[in-house]
């Protein structure tokens, strides 16, 4: 074969290999560019922030403004301040009747203003912490709306001890507990214990449900165990609901409560018993007291102690402001000296055990704030706090097997806490 026909023969299976093999160069750049390119493309996808939330609002490019409603301010004032229209808060207002009544604004309660990022600051919502565990979102953008929402709330069950140095309630206090738990606390074994003759030593444990909102305790639900030594003698409340209600019960089932209160207030100092000679503050002479006076703040509530029907409820020289209710054929009970009676409570009017009845004052023979509370049974005043009544109902038959399973997980439960000065675990549960 001549020079000229081999050079030939070459440069045409160059030509064809350049041909063939070129494509699949291109298609494998183009598969490595894809490779390359792709992740980063889809990454940048998937990887989105998330939008910043207030009550349930993007704030991610707002302005937020926190505040608390001042004396006498209206929700006219504040958003006036912020661009919004007189037109606008007109139709809010008539829009939320339903919802919530924007001229009861409370002075302190805590308000956010949601705005926009101009010079005016134009709002966009306007959020009202009604309580702890409601707010209520008025949006102003675009179509006006009121919504009314309710935060999670978070039961804890938490238990703590405590050994009585002077008194309950600064004991009580000293732990960081609130008035309502040591008001609950007397209430279970108010019949089983005079709270106003506690010892130096007396000791007791306790567990309760904590409320809680954002990690924050808005106060406590229902007391569920107590353990308590007194004289040397030991009491246990346990909560316990048998399908009659709630009810608390000793360790052998027997119920703690009694038809009615023993207290006609909130736990409180005793100022005055009940006596056959007293002398007379106002009168300067002795004679007989026939009540018990609960010393207490002007205008602390006063409840009745138990279901009954108004037989009296009035103003009198000495009495003052008073209220009387006729519990049954067998007793009655009187609340004297009170700052006001409550609207609607009038002769003939039922009520219900705890019911707020009236405030304390001191109108009448009187020469401070005070309760003087008078008891009758069958007609004859006697002292409210040595009356016997009958018990509540116990453990039914049929709930007893029930009752003693879960009063041994919660004497379990109260076993795990010391008292102090004792090395003792940190007793709290979420529910």
């Amino acid at each position: 074969m001549s020079k000229m026909k081999i050079g030939l023969v070459l440069i045409a299976a160059l030509t064809a290999t350049v041909y063939f093999t070129l494509p699949l160069l291109n298609h494998t750049a183009d598969q490595q560019s894809t490779d390359v390119i792709a992740p980063d493309t889809l990454l940048a996808e998937v990887i989105k922030p998330e939008p910043k939330m207030l009550y349930g609002i993007v704030v991610d490019s707002a302005l937020v403004i926190e505040d608390k409603i001042k004396r006498n301010q209206n929700i006219s004032e504040i958003l006036s301040a912020h661009n919004v229209s007189r037109e606008s808060i007109f139709q809010l207002a008539k829009l939320s009747k339903n919802v919530f009544d924007v001229r009861k604004l409370v002075t302190n309660r805590k308000y956010t203003l949601i705005c926009e990022q101009d010079s005016l600051k134009t709002a966009k919502a306007f959020v009202y912490e009604h309580n702890p565990t409601e707010y209520v979102v008025f949006r102003l953008k675009d179509t006006i709306s009121v919504e009314r929402k309710l935060r999670d709330i978070e039961i804890v069950e938490k238990g703590v001890a405590g050994v009585i140095e002077s008194n309950l309630s600064m004991t009580m206090t000293g732990l960081g507990l609130s008035p309502q738990l040591t008001n609950e606390f007397v209430d279970v074994f108010a019949w089983q214990i005079d709270f106003f003759r506690l010892q130096k030593g007396d000791k007791f444990k306790l567990i309760y449900e904590d409320h809680l909102v954002d990690g924050k305790s808005i106060g406590t639900g229902r007391i569920k165990s107590i353990y308590f030594n007194h004289f040397d003698n030991d009491y246990y409340g346990f909560y316990y609901d048998q399908g009659d209600g709630i009810d608390y019960f000793d360790e052998n089932g027997n119920s703690l409560r009694k038809a009615l209160l023993k207290y006609p207030l909130d736990f409180t100092r005793i100022s005055s018993r009940y006596s056959g000679n007293r002398y007379h503050p106002v009168q300067h002479r002795w004679k007989a007291h026939r009540g018990t006076d609960f010393a207490a703040p002007a205008g602390t509530p006063i409840r009745s102690v138990g279901d009954g029907i108004i037989v009296e409820a009035r103003y009198q020289k000495y009495n003052g402001n008073y209220v009387k209710v006729r519990h049954n054929s067998t007793y009655t009970t009187q609340y004297l000296h009170m700052s006001k009676i409550k609207s609607g409570i009038k002769a003939g009017t039922k009520v219900r055990q705890g019911e707020v009845i009236g405030y304390v004052g001191h109108t009448g023979l009187a020469t401070g704030n005070h309760l003087c509370y008078r008891f009758w049974r069958n007609g004859v005043q006697i002292d409210a706090l040595k009356v016997e009544l009958p018990p509540s109902a116990p453990i039914k038959p049929e709930s007893m097997a029930d009752f003693d399973v879960k009063k041994k997980e919660m004497m379990a439960q109260l076993d795990l806490i010391h008292f102090p000065k004792e090395d003792s675990p940190v007793f709290a549960s979420s529910k």
